[in-house]
């Protein structure tokens, strides 16, 4: 659901000027990534960057102009999520929660009462290229499921300097805050990052990614268990939320797949997308949408699949329930 100002502000300050808010669109998609980043969950972060345009809308004559107009949106965005974060859950991935299995072809956890972290849709923070490659760096898999583990308000400044590139005065003000209180806060959660730092951030140019994918998905498609299995790094990890269950190993995998998933050709159906600036694939199991897989890849190799199994994802991924 989307949030567009009306044409004309009757009642609105010179500041508020429709021209104004109708400028504050250009900001939805940041403004997304932001409240993703934040909450890990992409239907979340639709709800409230719909919430953040109803918030300034009914604010606006309060916008008087001595901050930008992003500047004003990401504070009522911040709010809106530390409000959002005080009810809910830190939304983790599987490897989060525990060993991997040592069992490929034994049974498999049933789901845990846990919110899952979601992927994001490259198609719904599109724009320049140059804001493109900005923003995968800052979107990747293993870095969102990271910011998880900060308290909120780090989480916040963590994004709102190392990721946006926000001034420390303006992110003090933003938050109501002192100068020195921000550094700490940073320097926190810098700390707590990099004990939890992703270790597969390594950056793969697009053509090199989408060449894996493809061969990923024609492997998969004809259930070739072992032309997929020579896709992967020695290391390589499987993740497939809302299962807890995951493998680590290409041998682990490998028998998994080979006796619980790729057991018949024909039955899945594999579609190229891209979420959080990494190759992915939509999977459909008898022509029915199953899963979104998002690929960590090396230049080589595939290192970490996660296959994010919730019915609901054909929707922010603009994909058909059925082919």
């Amino acid at each position: 659901m989307s949030a567009h100002f009306p044409a004309a502000l009757p009642s609105a300050s010179p500041s508020a000027s429709p021209e104004a808010f109708g400028a504050a669109e250009s900001h939805r998609a940041e403004l997304l990534a932001y409240c993703y980043r934040m909450l890990g969950s992409v239907h979340d972060a639709e709800d409230l960057v719909q919430e953040v345009y109803l918030r300034a809308w009914r604010a606006r004559e309060s916008f008087e102009g001595r901050a930008s107009l992003r500047t004003w949106l990401f504070r009522i965005a911040t709010n809106a999520c530390l409000t959002a974060l005080e009810q809910r859950r830190r939304r983790p991935l599987p490897a989060g929660l525990g060993a991997p299995s040592d069992d490929p072809e034994g049974p498999v956890a049933p789901p845990p009462d846990v919110p899952w972290l979601q992927p994001l849709p490259d198609r719904l923070v599109g724009g320049d290229p140059a804001s493109i490659v900005t923003a995968r760096a800052g979107l990747r898999l293993a870095l969102v499921a990271a910011l998880q583990y900060l308290p909120p308000r780090q989480r916040a400044v963590l994004i709102l300097r190392d990721v946006l590139r926000l001034p420390a005065a303006e992110v003090a003000a933003l938050l109501g805050v002192s100068v020195p209180a921000v550094k700490s806060l940073l320097q926190r959660a810098r700390t707590q990052l990099s004990e939890a730092s992703p270790t597969e951030d390594t950056t793969v140019e697009p053509a090199a990614g989408r060449e894996l994918l493809d061969r990923y998905a024609s492997a998969f498609e004809r259930a070739d268990v072992e032309a997929l299995t020579r896709l992967l790094t020695e290391d390589a990890v499987l993740e497939m939320p809302p299962t807890p269950t995951w493998f680590a190993g290409r041998s682990n995998i490998r028998r998994f797949l080979a006796s619980r998933v790729l057991v018949e050709p024909g039955v899945h159906r594999m579609l190229p997308t891209a979420a959080n600036g990494q190759p992915a694939a939509a999977m459909y199991d008898r022509r029915h949408f199953h899963a979104i897989m998002v690929l960590t890849v090396t230049p080589t190799a595939i290192a970490r699949i996660v296959a994010f199994r919730d019915p609901s994802l054909y929707r922010p991924f603009g994909l058909p329930q059925t082919l």
